[in-house]
């Protein structure tokens, strides 16, 4: 029955499931510029906010939340915790970049075990995704990813245990429309507090990646992220109010490029196409109103299409 029980869950992260929802959103703005409609044009497109799914989500999250204890997060920025072994299956791209056979970077990836082989891991996680915590032995967890389901081993040096908490805020980053919605829960209703546009991460590798899609929690703030220019060692400018979320991928506000060195509220590239390097770029103002209002382990992430 848990597995069952799980594997429901997962068909609501995913984007699948019924039609009827136990979660009420209402509007309650907290941040009020740059403020998108429900539905609203993007040239020829007509663009909205995907309530439905982000319904879904939520009362997934809710569930998920009512039927485990521990949680936990899984961590290796820049491969701080070493190197993963490669994966049972794997390819190289043209760039030499390893994946796993779902896509995944071996670079910042987390190794994941079937229960029955710790020889080999059979795929990555995504550093910074949430995951429930089964049980744990002398060097592994057993978790469970809230993305993809499945019980696994994860060497505990990859992770870092949250304990039980109840998530109270988070982000949802839509790469299909472009645009970003805050929601806060208030007793038994989920308060939206902001409706954005912003730039996800175009596909153009090697310097270029998609945002990854996924559930993640806010790792850490920057004032400054400093940013190198393509191909080189340079420092090429900084982007302000940068919140971390997963490997490389922030959200933060209009990069100002050196050797200018002042703050930039809007760019016209905002709510149009995918053109960033993995990171979710949003109007200044609206990027320090994350970084203000967004907790650190508390918070978290959700892209989706």
């Amino acid at each position: 029955m848990m597995i069952l029980r799980h594997y429901i869950t997962i068909l609501f992260l995913m984007g699948w499931g019924w039609n009827s929802f136990a979660v009420k959103i209402e509007k309650k703005l907290l941040y009020d510029k740059h403020t998108l409609q429900d539905t609203y044009k993007y040239g020829k497109q007509e663009r909205c906010f995907q309530w439905d799914k982000i319904s879904m989500f939520l009362d997934s999250l809710e569930a998920f939340q009512e039927r485990n204890d521990g949680y936990g997060m899984l961590r290796n920025y820049k491969n701080v915790n070493g190197e993963p072994p490669l994966t049972r299956k794997y390819v190289t791209n043209r760039y030499k970049q390893i994946q796993d056979s779902f896509g995944v970077n071996r670079y910042q990836g987390i190794p994941l075990y079937r229960l029955d082989d710790v020889r080999v891991p059979e795929r990555y996680g995504r550093d910074g995704a949430y995951v429930s915590v089964v049980s744990d032995s002398a060097d592994y967890f057993q978790v469970i990813p809230v993305t993809f389901g499945g019980i696994w081993y994860v060497p505990k040096k990859y992770m870092k245990l949250i304990g039980p908490l109840s998530i109270k805020k988070v982000i949802f980053v839509d790469r299909t429309n472009q645009n970003i919605a805050t929601l806060e829960q208030e007793g038994a209703t989920w308060l939206v507090r902001s409706m954005n546009p912003i730039t996800t991460g175009a596909n153009r590798p090697p310097y270029q990646q998609p945002t990854p899609p996924g559930i993640y929690f806010i790792q850490r703030k920057l004032l400054e992220m400093l940013f190198l220019k393509d191909g080189s060692d340079e420092e090429g400018g900084f982007a302000p109010y940068a919140s971390r979320f997963t490997g490389g991928a922030y959200l933060h506000g209009v990069p100002v490029n050196y050797p200018d060195n002042k703050l930039i509220e809007y760019s016209w590239t905002l709510g149009t196409t995918p053109r960033s390097h993995m990171c979710v770029r949003n109007a200044t103002s609206h990027a320090k109103f994350m970084y203000d209002w967004a907790e650190v382990e508390k918070t978290l992430v959700i892209v989706f299409d």
